[in-house]
Order: C-alpha cells, then structure tokens, then sequence
C-alpha cells in the first residue's frame, strides 16, 4: 500500500493518507468509547449500582420472589454463555427448524460459490471475496435479522390482547389452563404457536410454569417474560392472578405507544440515514451503466482497489454510526 502512495500524485496522495489517518482516528476513538478509562468506570459503577439495587430488593420482595428471579437470571446468564447462542436465537425467533450447523454449512457453500463465479468472470479475488462474503454471509443474517424482528414485532402485538383473553376468562371463572388453549386455538400465528407449545407441554405431564418458561427460551423477550414471572409467583404465593395480569396488559400496551411514538420521531432520520448510505452505491451503479471505461479503474488498477476499500470502510463506518444514532431500545 506504501508503494501505490508513493507512486500517487502528491495531492491525491496527501488526500489517502488524511483519510487513513481519520480513518485510524475513528478505529481508537471507538476503541476507547468501548474500553477506555470511561467505559470502565461507567461498568464499573454499574455493577455497582447494580448490587446495591438488588441488596435493595431482597430486603422488600422476601426470599421466595427473590429465587423466581434469580433462577431467570441464572438460566439466561447460562444460555448467553452458550457459542452461537445469539444465532441459534435469532433462527428459532425468525420460525426456522433449521440447526446452526446446516444454516452455517449452507452460507459457506453459497459463499465459494459466489467467490468462484467472480474469479471465473475475471473481478479478481478481492472483489470477489467481498461480494461473496456480503452476499453469502452478511445476506443471509440481515435476512433471517429482519424476520425475526418481524415476527417478536407481531407478538409483541397480540400479546396484550391474549393477556386480556385470560384476564377475562380468569373473571367469568375459566382455569389458567383453559385459558391457554383458547388462545392457542383461536389466535393466529405466532402467539398462537408458543402458546399451543404451552398446552403440548402441559399435556405431555410438564407444569404450567415450567411450560412457561420454556415458551420463554424459545420468545426471549421482555413481555413474555414479565408474564412467566408474574405465573411463578403466582404458583408460588398466589394472589390475584386477574388484577396483575390486566396491570401487566396496560404496562405492555404503554411500552407498545412508546415504542411507536419513538419510531416515529425517529423516521426522518432513519429516511436520512438510508438517502446517504445508499447514495455511493447508486453512483457506482449508474457510473458503471454510464460510463463503464470511466469507474472501470477502480476495479482493474491497484490504485483503485485501495480507493475501494477505503470507500467500503468508511461506508460502514458511517451506517454504523448513523444506525447507533437512530436506534432506541425502550
């Protein structure tokens, strides 16, 4: 790369290194946002504040509703610990049956392939390791991301409208359990799916808390969550089951409103950050159809490919940047 530089125009030389330079400036300004003194010492007072808190709640909640939480802490802190835990999650949340293995075995096959049909057209391997890594890897995980965000968004919808299902079959005097199944038989998909794995679950010999939690495993996020708390202690101390389920759905329709007011404060944003991202593209794409002599330096000139990586560098950069902006979670 030292050699291309030389070789350059002191100008646009000058200009390569500046961008590498910012370049470099912005790796350890993340570095140090990440792992500096101030990124340790926000953890550290974290953990901190976070005993202190939890010291807190054991001397008000008692020993028992204090085991139910430390029992959800302990089962998910091992499961995070698990290798591809966060793939395997991302695959059972977006409906796939498919093993990590097989989904893994497949992104690689597609991959040499796509590398191989770029050497075969001539674009040379840098080129073509980076369309088959995009296009083989990152595709397929951008693909299976935004369906599982699709389908816990279409539970996350249903799901205080099957709280209320309960809440009203618990007052007109209908079992949990029956409950359950109304939900199961009569909602759609997905909440109609984990919940049918709940009654199998159950008529298999299984609890009704055990069978919660393992809905849980299989939808990790926060409302069901909330809900297989709010069964276990109920199992454990009882109570009005009835009063603190209807106080739940009003605390998930809350979060749902919020949710929707922020995405929507954040969608000009978001339409901003999409225009710009997609604007070097556009430009490589229509200068290709255009004028295919003109970009083709960038492909076939030594010159050119440092230029391209740099471009793909700070592209990413920027939509990593800009998406850390614009993303919220509530």
């Amino acid at each position: 790369m030292f050699s291309v530089l030389s070789s350059l125009p002191p100008a646009f030389a000058g200009l390569a290194a500046l961008m590498i330079g910012a370049l470099g400036l912005l790796g350890w300004r993340m570095h140090l946002m990440l792992h500096g003194p101030r990124a340790r010492l926000r953890r550290r007072l974290a953990m901190v504040t976070g005993s202190a808190g939890d010291s807190v709640d054991h001397r008000r909640r008692g020993p028992k509703r204090t085991s139910v939480q430390d029992r959800l802490k302990a089962a998910e802190g091992s499961r995070n610990q698990e290798r591809g835990y966060l793939m395997r999650e991302q695959l059972r949340l977006a409906g796939f049956s498919i093993s990590l293995g097989r989904y893994l075995a497949g992104c690689g096959f597609v991959a040499l392939l796509l590398l191989a049909a770029g050497e075969l057209a001539g674009l040379g391997l840098p080129i073509s390791g980076l369309g088959a890594a995009i296009l083989g890897l990152g595709l397929p995980k951008y693909v299976v991301g935004a369906l599982a965000k699709r389908r816990v968004g279409r539970f996350g919808g249903q799901f205080p409208d099957a709280i209320d299902i309960i809440v009203r079959g618990i007052r007109s005097g209908l079992p949990l359990a029956e409950c359950i199944g109304i939900i199961s038989s009569e909602m759609p998909d997905p909440i109609g799916a984990e919940f049918r794995s709940i009654v199998e679950a159950q008529k298999l010999g299984m609890s009704l808390q055990s069978a919660v939690a393992r809905a849980v495993i299989r939808m990790p996020i926060a409302d069901l969550r909330y809900f297989s708390i709010v069964i276990a202690i109920q199992q454990q101390t009882g109570g009005n089951l009835a009063e603190t389920l209807a106080k739940l759905s009003d605390v998930l329709r809350g979060r749902k409103r919020m949710r929707d007011k922020i995405a929507a404060y954040a969608s000009e944003a978001r339409a901003s950050a999409i225009i710009i991202g997609s604007l070097p593209i556009v430009v490589i794409l229509a200068l290709a159809a255009l004028a295919p002599h003109y970009i083709g330096l960038l492909f076939s000139t030594d010159l050119g490919n440092v230029l391209l990586a740099v471009g793909a560098i700070t592209e990413v950069s920027g939509i990593w940047v800009m998406r850390k902006m614009i993303n919220f979670d509530i």
